[in-house]
């Protein structure tokens, strides 16, 4: 047995999972969160038990070095060197990785050309992987890409209509995200649902949260994705448009006197859910009691989200020639009934789906089957796991190169 740590560093958070290996025990996980600010907090969670402080951490660094401590402080660990292997999430992997690799010279390299595609993230990974291999200089280092899953998409289905040589000369394309929650969304309904046989399984993947993207998947790989260049495309989310007509940029930046620059971040932060609802926080759970209270706006925001998400599982349905599952994953998709029957009965009728909505009223974070028998494609919530996909790939690595 042997240890391995899974770790998400955003641009002011680290989040992280510790494992044991091959059994995939989760030992720990916890978050250290507003990383610069005032309110600084630490927190962990093992045993059954939750611990929060609230604590100075100026930066990354010192949040390793409180996570670490806390291992050994918590006897979760007895010593640090038990841990072999930390694999860190990374957004943006573009042209470069179709799969996990080493963060060594090359992808840190790679990365850090990169950065231009994803400006928030990809600073943050890269101080991640610094400030753990400082603190823990003998265990193996993984990158592990949000786009990797998407590389087997065709031409047809990533490039852009933009002139030709600005796809080839920038690498300007679709690479979508959350590859790693739909790769294991995927594979694990193929491993439940088909037996685990692959081939001719048609699957659509609805990872839909805050952040939001659907995942059309033919004997277990990507075909199609919704996120785009970058995560602003794709479904209406959170607080992010989703797909827009382009000329809506420019028209605005005309009409308000705002910088590209200025419009860019209403778009990511302030619109979506956040900007049609109206309301302060923009959390589909506040949208959703709003609009069951006939709030208009709120009910508009929700309609207009569940509409997004239905035109493309009926693209997708198209593009794959059928399906043979929908998957409903992530913060909305798993915990609200009410934003799931939105969706779903936009879509029954022309897919010949059969819901127990009774039964959906019910389900919050369990791997459920929603479709009745007779339905025409089966129908299911299942909870996403990026972190042990993460661990997995940790896995294979150090059991390549150890055993």
């Amino acid at each position: 047995m042997y240890k391995v740590m899974a770790v998400n560093a955003g641009s002011s958070s680290l989040k992280y999972k510790l494992y044991e290996m091959p059994e995939e025990k989760v030992l720990c996980s916890g978050n250290v969160e507003k990383i610069g600010l005032p309110d600084a907090f630490f927190g962990i969670k093992f045993d059954g038990k939750a611990e929060k402080v609230q604590t100075a951490i100026p930066d990354h660094a010192v949040g390793v070095k409180l996570v670490l401590e806390a291992l050994t402080k918590d006897g979760i660990v007895k010593d640090l060197s038990e841990i072999k292997a930390v694999g860190h999430r990374v957004v943006q992997g573009g042209k470069y990785f179709s799969h996990s690799v080493d963060f060594d010279e090359d992808a840190e390299a790679k990365i850090t050309k990169l950065i231009p595609l994803d400006p928030l993230h990809a600073p943050a990974h890269l101080v991640g992987f610094h400030a753990f291999k400082e603190a823990l200089p003998n265990a193996i280092a993984i990158a592990v890409f949000d786009t990797a899953y998407h590389q087997t998409m065709e031409a047809e289905d990533y490039v852009y209509p933009i002139p030709y040589e600005m796809t080839t000369k920038y690498d300007c394309r679709r690479y979508g995200a959350h590859g790693t929650s739909h790769d294991y969304l995927v594979h694990t309904a193929i491993k439940n649902y088909f037996g685990g046989k692959e081939k001719g399984t048609r699957i659509l993947s609805c990872h839909i949260g805050s952040g939001s993207s659907l995942c059309a998947a033919m004997d277990g790989k990507c075909v199609a994705t919704t996120m785009g260049l970058t995560p602003l495309g794709g479904v209406m989310m959170g607080t992010r448009t989703g797909d827009i007509d382009p000329s809506v940029m420019d028209y605005l930046c005309t009409c308000t006197g705002k910088s590209v620059d200025e419009m860019y971040d209403i778009f990511n932060k302030k619109s979506g859910l956040y900007g049609v609802g109206g309301i302060a926080s923009g959390d589909t759970r506040d949208i959703e009691e709003q609009a069951l209270k006939g709030n208009e706006q709120c009910l508009l925001a929700a309609n207009l989200f569940a509409r997004r998400v239905a035109d493309f599982i009926g693209s997708y349905y198209v593009r794959m020639g059928g399906a043979d599952l929908i998957i409903f994953s992530a913060g909305i998709g798993e915990n609200s009934a009410w934003f799931r029957k939105l969706i779903l009965e936009r879509v029954q009728d022309a897919l010949g789906l059969k819901i127990d909505y009774e039964l959906n009223e019910k389900v919050r974070g369990v791997e459920t089957v929603l479709s009745l028998p007779e339905s025409k494609i089966k129908v299911i919530v299942l909870p996403t796991d990026e972190e042990v996909m993460i661990a997995r790939d940790c896995a294979k690595r150090y059991e390549n190169g150890h055993c």
